[in-house]
C-alpha cells in the first residue's frame, strides 16, 4: 500500500524548487520549516492511514447515479468530512474568509499526496480550490460574503462546468446561454459534460461555475461569461433555500477513476417542476468570463501535473515492493541462494530507476511552478512580473510532462510485475487507468505544447526562457566545479542537453518570428518533453549536491536517459516537412 514519502517531498520542495532560501529569506512571514515539516507529516498521515485504504473499493464500487442523485463509494463521504475537519480544504485558502493561507507550494505537496492515495479522491476538492481563487479575484463583495467561506472550508465543493457535447478544447462552439432576469440575476440554460463532481453526497451544497453567452454577445471566445450557480440556492441568513433549475442526468463510465463522477449536467430544464432556467449571478464582467475562468484552469492544469507525479509515485512503490518479492530466474549476486528477486536483474532495474527519475523530474519542475506562483504574489514591480513569467512558462511543463509521466511510468509499472500487472488483483493496472485520463482533461497535452511554444517562448521579449537556461547551466557548471564524487559523466551529458534546448528554442523563436507557426508547432510536442528532461537533468543534479546520496540517480538519468534531447532536438529542428507530407495522407475530407 502507498505510503507518502514525506522526506522526498520535503527535500524536492526545500533544496530544488526553492523554499528553503525563501523561508530563511522571510518571504513568507513567518513561516517557518517546523510548521512546513508538520503540515507535510500530517498530511503524510492523513493520505497514508486513511485515504489510501479507500483506493480499492473506490476503484471496484465507484460513484452511483439514482434519481438525479449521486452515491459515492462506502466510507468516501466519512473520510472527505475527516478530511475538512482537518482543514485541508483550507492549506491555501484566503485568510479573509476562514483559510490558512499557506504558501501554494505547500497545497501542491499536500495534493501530490491525496492524489497518490486515491486520485478520484483528489480530483474533487482541486477543483473547490480552483473555484475559490476565482471567486476570490473576480466576484463581487456580495458573492464573495455569501459563498467563499464555505468554499474554503471545504462545506461545500466547486465544479468548473466548461465542456459540451460539441464544444471540448474549442470553446467557440460553446451554445449555454445566459438571460438576464432584469433583477440582478440570469437564467442558466444548457448542456455541460465532463463535470467532475457535479453531483455528489460530500457536500449539502455544490457551486458551479458556468460558461454561457448573453443573447447580445459577440462571436466566439470574446462573447463568453462566467456564472455562478448554486445547487441549492442560499438565503440571507446563508442557511440553503429552494433547489435550482440544475441536476445530473448521466454519469460517464469510465477506464479509471471510478470513484469520482463524472457528470453530465442540465441547466434550466424545469427540474421537479421548477420554473425553467438555472438561477445564476454573474463573475466578472460580461463577455469576459474566459479570463475568470481561467484563473480556475490555471490552477487546475498545476494540480492535474500533480496527479502525475501523484499516480507515477505510487506506481514506483508499488513496483519496487513487487520486484523485492518476486523471485524469478538466477542472478550473479545471489548465486546459490535460489531464485532470486527480481529486483536483482538489470532490465529490472533499469525500469525501477526510470520510474524513479522521471517522478522526480516531474516532482521537481511542478513544485518549481508552485514556488514561482508564490514569490510572483508576494514580489513586486518587475519581480513580481519576472516570477509571473517564470510561472507561466512552467505550467504547461507541469501539466503535459507531469501527467504523461503518470502514464509512463505506471505503464511500466505494470510491465515490473508482469502477468500479475495485467490481472486487477495487484491494483499495478488500476493506477495505469487512473492515469490515463490526466493528459486529456484540463487543456490535452497537445494544447499544453501549443501554448508553450506560441505564447510562453515569447515571454520577456523571448528573453526569459533563455534565463531559465542560464540558470540550468549554473547548475551544471556547479557539478563540474564541485569535485564530489559519483556524478560520472553528469556534466558534460547536461551540457550537450542545454546545447541542444538553447539551438531548439532559437529554432522555434525565429519560425515564429518569420510567421511560420505551423512549422513551429510541429515541433510543440517534442520540444516540451525536450526542455522538461533538460530542466529535469539539472534539477536531479541540484538535488544531488544538496545531498550525495541522491548523486546515484542523477547519474543513472544523465548517463541512460537525458541522451533523448538530441533525438528530440533534430524532431524539432527537420520534423515539420515530413510530418506536413505525411499528415495528408491521413485527411478524408
Amino acid at each position: 500500500m502507498y505510503r507518502a514519502p514525506v522526506e522526498d517531498i520535503a527535500f524536492t520542495l526545500k533544496h530544488v524548487a526553492g523554499m528553503k532560501s525563501a523561508l530563511e529569506a522571510g518571504t513568507f512571514g513567518d513561516l517557518g520549516e517546523d510548521l512546513v515539516d508538520a503540515v507535510l507529516g500530517e498530511a503524510g498521515r492523513f493520505a497514508t492511514e486513511e485515504v489510501a485504504p479507500l483506493y480499492k473499493i473506490g476503484d471496484e464500487q465507484g460513484a452511483v447515479l439514482k434519481d438525479a442523485a449521486v452515491t459515492t463509494p462506502p466510507g468516501w463521504k466519512e473520510l472527505y468530512r475527516r478530511w475538512i475537519d482537518g482543514g485541508w480544504n483550507a492549506l491555501s485558502g484566503p485568510e479573509e474568509y476562514g483559510g490558512q493561507a499557506l504558501p501554494t507550494m505547500l497545497g501542491v505537496a499536500a495534493l501530490e499526496m491525496w492524489n497518490s492515495a486515491a486520485m478520484a479522491f483528489g480530483i474533487g476538492p482541486t477543483l473547490t480550490m480552483g473555484a475559490v481563487e476565482a471567486l476570490d479575484k473576480h466576484a463581487s463583495r456580495e458573492l464573495k460574503a455569501k459563498y467563499l467561506a464555505k468554499l474554503v472550508s471545504g462545506e461545500w465543493m466547486g465544479t468548473m462546468n466548461l465542456t459540451e457535447p460539441q464544444a471540448g478544447s474549442d470553446l467557440n462552439a460553446l451554445r449555454a446561454r445566459a438571460e438576464p432576469a432584469g433583477d440582478g440575476t440570469y437564467r442558466i440554460f444548457g448542456q455541460k459534460i465532463f463535470i467532475t463532481y457535479g453531483e455528489h453526497d460530500f457536500t449539502d451544497n455544490i457551486i458551479h461555475l458556468v460558461l454561457a453567452r448573453l443573447p447580445d454577445a459577440p462571436a466566439g471566445t470574446r462573447g463568453i461569461s462566467l456564472f455562478l450557480v448554486p445547487k441549492f440556492l442560499v438565503e440571507e441568513d446563508g442557511s440553503l433555500g429552494a433547489r435550482n433549475d440544475v441536476f445530473c442526468s448521466g454519469l460517464e463510465h469510465k477506464l479509471g477513476i471510478h470513484a469520482s463522477p463524472t457528470c453530465t449536467m442540465i441547466y434550466g430544464d424545469g427540474f421537479q417542476g421548477a420554473k425553467p432556467g438555472a438561477i445564476g449571478w454573474l463573475i466578472g464582467e460580461e463577455n469576459k468570463g474566459l479570463a475568470c475562468m481561467f484563473t480556475m484552469m490555471n490552477n487546475a492544469r498545476l494540480a492535474v501535473g500533480m496527479q502525475g507525479v501523484a499516480v507515477a509515485e505510487a506506481a514506483t512503490q508499488k513496483a519496487i515492493a513487487y520486484a523485492n518479492e518476486r523471485r524469478q530466474g538466477n542472478a550473479a549476486d545471489y548465486a546459490g541462494m535460489g531464485m532470486a528477486p527480481i529486483v536483482r536483474h538489470p532490465d529490472v532495474q533499469r525500469n525501477l530507476l526510470t520510474m524513479r527519475a522521471l517522478t522526480q523530474i516531474a516532482r521537481a519542475i511542478s513544485y518549481s511552478c508552485a514556488h514561482a506562483i508564490d514569490r510572483a504574489r508576494v514580489a513586486e514591480g518587475e519581480a513580481a512580473a519576472n516570477w509571473r513569467d517564470r510561472a507561466n512558462l512552467l505550467t504547461p511543463l507541469a501539466k503535459a510532462f507531469s501527467t504523461d509521466v503518470g502514464v509512463e511510468v505506471a505503464s511500466l509499472g505494470v510491465q515490473v510485475h508482469g502477468g500479475m500487472g495485467f490481472i486487477e488483483e495487484t491494483g499495478a493496472a488500476a493506477l495505469y487507468r487512473d492515469a490515463r485520463i490526466a493528459p486529456i482533461y484540463e487543456g490535452t497535452n497537445g494544447i499544453q505544447a501549443i501554448d508553450l511554444v506560441s505564447r510562453k517562448l515569447p515571454l520577456g521579449g523571448g528573453e526569459h526562457v533563455h534565463f531559465y537556461i542560464g540558470e540550468l547551466k549554473a547548475v551544471t557548471d556547479a557539478v563540474r566545479t564541485s569535485n564530489i564524487e559519483g556524478f560520472g559523466r553528469t556534466a558534460e551529458n547536461l551540457d550537450r542537453a542545454l546545447a541542444d534546448l538553447d539551438e531548439a528554442t532559437r529554432f522555434l523563436q525565429g519560425l515564429l518570428a518569420n510567421g511560420q507557426t505551423d512549422a513551429a508547432l510541429a515541433g510543440a510536442t517534442p520540444y516540451l518533453r525536450l526542455i522538461s528532461f533538460a530542466a529535469g537533468g539539472a534539477y536531479l543534479a541540484q538535488g544531488g549536491l544538496a545531498d550525495r546520496g541522491r548523486i546515484a540517480l542523477c547519474r543513472f538519468f544523465a548517463e541512460n536517459l537525458l541522451g533523448e534531447t538530441h533525438a528530440l532536438k533534430e524532431c524539432v529542428i527537420k520534423g515539420a516537412e515530413s510530418l506536413a507530407a505525411a499528415g495528408k495522407s491521413l485527411i478524408s475530407t
